[in-house]
């Protein structure tokens, strides 16, 4: 949406209500592709695993009690990961996404919806094209129904009627988007569960970024956005979520997306104003090596040995 929508990332191109779609449709199929052409040719020799990493928020409806705003919360997930997931686990997009577009497209005298279609045989081709599936995740919403004015040029973010919301008293320590809200983790997990036939979950991305430069290593609030999240995936495991792995984002400071070095999401606190880029260990270093040492949290007599 960003590289294909808005132009706001690379390579920049600004296709207003379609180039996302565009662009999804032809991941999917490629990813399709790729995952038959291991089936084929390597799969009986190296017996390896090919899936597919999907990054989603988890949208919550402000009043569980609303139809409406469930309805929204459903659509704020099926436009985010079930634009992906439904095709490979179910052969198609989302019912929601089909109608929700498809209307939007009609009112603008499109002959067409904006949404691409998959014929027969790519549906069948692309169902199950997934051995494992990859979830990155990082922060939840809460989400209302909000109907957009009939716009000439509609967009991905209009085409979903809703509105994101986000509770004052959640923990914000990262950048303006990223919240700390852990109980989402949870309900995204078991969403994945029902909603996909319980897949075999890898946790490829999960973290939190500094908005201030820390000189002093003293990344608490990394540590407890992690205490959170972690538990949080223990208890969808006892749910009988069937997440196989945990992933924390990231290792080192690195080049992130616009925002360049500025960004921080590293336990390792890189100097990259000098040339050799020394390394510095955060606080949640230590804490990190204590939970994947014990594989999971520790007891303070085995922290204390």
């Amino acid at each position: 949406e960003k590289g294909y929508e808005t132009g706001e990332h690379a390579p920049g191109v600004k296709l207003g209500g379609c180039g996302a779609y565009k662009a999804a449709h032809h991941i999917i199929k490629t990813h399709a592709k790729v995952w038959h052409s291991y089936n084929n040719t390597w799969r009986s020799e190296q017996q390896g695993m090919v899936g597919i990493s999907l990054t989603s928020g988890w949208g919550e409806p402000v009043d569980p009690h609303s139809q409406t705003d469930r309805d929204a919360a459903e659509r704020y997930i099926q436009f985010h990961l079930g634009w992906f997931a439904n095709p490979i686990y179910k052969g198609d997009y989302p019912e929601v996404m089909k109608n929700y577009v498809g209307r939007k497209s009609a009112q603008q005298g499109l002959g067409t919806s904006r949404l691409p279609t998959f014929s027969v045989q790519e549906k069948t081709y692309i169902k199950g094209t997934s051995d494992f599936l990859g979830i990155g995740h990082f922060t939840t919403r809460y989400v209302i129904q909000k109907s957009f004015p009939f716009l000439q040029v509609s967009s991905y973010h209009t085409d979903r009627d809703l509105a994101e919301l986000v509770d004052p008293k959640w923990p914000a320590p990262g950048p303006k988007w990223l919240y700390s809200v852990p109980w989402g983790f949870r309900r995204l997990l078991n969403f994945v569960k029902t909603q996909y036939g319980n897949p075999l979950i890898y946790v490829t991305e999960n973290g939190v970024s500094e908005k201030v430069q820390c000189t002093q290593l003293c990344d608490e609030w990394r540590i407890e956005y992690l205490k959170g999240y972690i538990n949080e995936i223990l208890k969808a495991l006892n749910d009988g979520v069937n997440v196989k792995g945990y992933t924390a984002w990231s290792l080192l400071d690195k080049f992130e997306w616009n925002k360049g070095f500025s960004e921080r999401f590293g336990f390792y606190h890189i100097d990259f104003k000098n040339k050799n880029k020394p390394r510095y260990p955060k606080a949640s270093v230590n804490y990190y090596k204590n939970i994947i040492s014990a594989n999971g949290f520790p007891n303070s007599r085995e922290v204390r040995s």
